[in-house]
């Protein structure tokens, strides 16, 4: 076996059972995998240097083809209601296949780090048979300094194949395409898709399998941190403005996607970002945009001009989910730690497209529970004339089909977390007021960040609040700087009976959503949750 590469790992790829690979490359630099992706046939350089990659059928995560081996091991920790299982058979034979399939093939090799944190961190080996694909995970990965590299020892391999094709009746898959995750034995194999994600996820599933069980909260979240070191958690769905608000030029980006929060404070899992590029401008989001404009990031399923070889952030013929993998480093203001300490603030952020909830409302512990199980955000049903009923999308702790435990756990730990550290807890509404979708306006985003703001700086513990009857949460009665007509959403309808019946519907979907939690909470958070009249 021929072996090249910036750092050849003392542990080598026999521990992995790919001895007989012809060739492996070991933690090559990005120029370097640019050549060979390049050479292969595999992507394009765009105008400014971005390297650009089309994923082919699979544009985005393949939920239905993911599966967690169910055994002694896992039969009572893993929520079997939100996972599909395979067998220790089945993964045995799809590793014993896939390594056969390897034999006498070209790899690469990335060793790196999931978690910023070097108590918690997580030494991850990604084997790879597209070169972009190593790019793609050393981009969004912590990347080890050359002395930790010459100890480096793999806790946790993923294998992507993609011209592997996985056989139902032989690997207990649903397709030719498999995620097949081994909490036991710390390892996962992706076969049958290009979606580079796949190999992002799966640190994060395991990530979120092993931390809770040390008291380590893993966070589907962005997170900021201000020049003095208060730090702030933002929760919240596509659409909900997560990026948006997290991106905050008066604070430090510590990350945008997925954090744990230990004993040391929160960190990044990540050392980049993957963010979607369809209807991407320079105007609207300027960091990002930078990005899609020099060497090392790869973007996905882009359409570019081939003849000037500009990109066309807005035609989604490839793809809808269209999407860019870059190095913290490439945004300014950005954390060079991954670190930062306990939050003062948890923001939960949701777009109610009903018109019922305050842009603004302080949450208690078990209230944040509540909401954080909920995981509530809402779509618009569609902007064709005459359509104007929103549909409310209840994903439990902001990030449902990557949470292999109970939800309850996440929640739980959560919980305790922000009543130890005293951290304040916010529900902040950016859908819409005045009215539902269709009838009403979007929350004003100056108006929103104003509020954030002072959440943010403490000053808004400061005002007078009010009960909310419908919720029980507080909210402000006025604030400085702020619109006060917004703060009571009843008071921007013009027929306050019309929000009344609207609100109880809404009550009623929290109701119906939470119920199949109901029996895993404390006396306490059953006291927050909601009734039904």
């Amino acid at each position: 076996m021929e072996q090249s590469g910036f750092h050849i790992s003392k542990n080598g790829i026999d521990g992995q059972g790919l001895g007989k690979a012809k060739t492996v490359h070991w933690n090559l630099r990005p120029a370097e995998i640019y050549e060979m992706a390049l050479a292969r046939g595999e992507g394009e350089i765009a105008g400014n240097g971005p390297l650009l990659v089309k994923t082919g059928q699979h544009t985005g995560r393949s939920a239905q083809d993911k599966f967690i081996v169910r055994d002694a091991f896992t039969e009572d920790c893993v929520w079997w209601d939100n996972n599909k299982s395979m067998t220790p058979a089945h993964f045995d034979t799809l590793l014993e296949d896939m390594l056969a399939h390897a034999e006498g093939k070209e790899l690469l090799v990335q060793d790196l780090f999931g978690g910023a944190d070097p108590t918690h961190r997580l030494a991850t080996r990604v084997v790879t048979e597209l070169a972009w694909h190593s790019l793609f995970i050393q981009n969004l990965l912590i990347e080890p300094v050359p002395e930790e590299l010459d100890v480096f020892d793999p806790e946790f391999v993923i294998m992507n194949f993609p011209s592997f094709k996985a056989d139902p009746d032989r690997h207990g898959s649903r397709t030719e395409t498999v995620i097949a995750v081994n909490f036991e034995r710390k390892m996962v194999l992706i076969a049958g898709t290009s979606y580079a994600g796949e190999t992002k996820k799966s640190v994060f599933s395991m990530l979120n399998f092993t931390l809770p069980a040390k008291r380590v909260m893993p966070m589907h979240c962005s997170v900021n941190v201000s020049k003095d070191g208060d730090a702030a958690v933002f929760f919240g769905l596509s659409g909900t403005g997560k990026t948006t608000l997290s991106a905050d030029p008066n604070r430090i980006l510590v990350g945008d996607d997925e954090h744990g929060w230990s004993e040391n404070g929160v960190f990044n899992f990540e050392g980049g970002c993957y963010a979607k590029m369809i209807n991407l401008s320079a105007e609207a989001e300027p960091e990002i945009y930078a990005t899609t404009q020099r060497f090392g990031t790869v973007l996905e399923n882009v359409v570019m001009d081939p003849n000037t070889r500009e990109l066309d952030f807005f035609d989604n013929s490839l793809a809808e989910n269209s999407r860019g993998a870059y190095p913290l480093s490439f945004i300014p203001n950005a954390s060079d730690t991954g670190r930062a300490g306990h939050p003062s603030n948890i923001i939960m952020l949701t777009a109610d497209a009903f018109g019922v909830l305050p842009p603004i409302s302080r949450l208690t512990p078990s209230q944040a529970m509540y909401h954080f199980l909920s995981g509530y955000t809402a779509k618009v049903a569609g902007t064709e004339k005459g359509v104007t009923e929103p549909e409310a999308t209840f994903s439990t702790c902001f990030g449902a089909p990557f949470m292999p435990r109970h939800p309850s756990e996440y929640g739980n730990l959560l919980r305790d977390l922000i009543a130890e550290h005293s951290a304040s807890c916010w529900l902040v509404n950016t859908g819409w007021t005045g009215g539902a979708y269709g009838i009403g306006n979007r929350m004003p985003i100056r108006e929103t960040r104003a509020l954030l703001s002072a959440a943010l700086d403490g000053s808004l513990n400061a005002v007078d609040f009010r009960t909310d009857e419908n919720f029980g949460f507080e909210v402000p009665v006025s604030v400085p700087g702020v619109d006060g007509s917004i703060l009571n959403p009843r008071d921007t309808w013009a027929d306050a009976n019309a929000y009344d019946a609207q609100a109880a519907k809404l009550v009623a979907m929290f109701v119906e959503n939470f119920a199949k939690f109901i029996d895993h909470v404390d006396d306490n958070v059953r006291a927050a949750a909601l009734a039904a009249e």
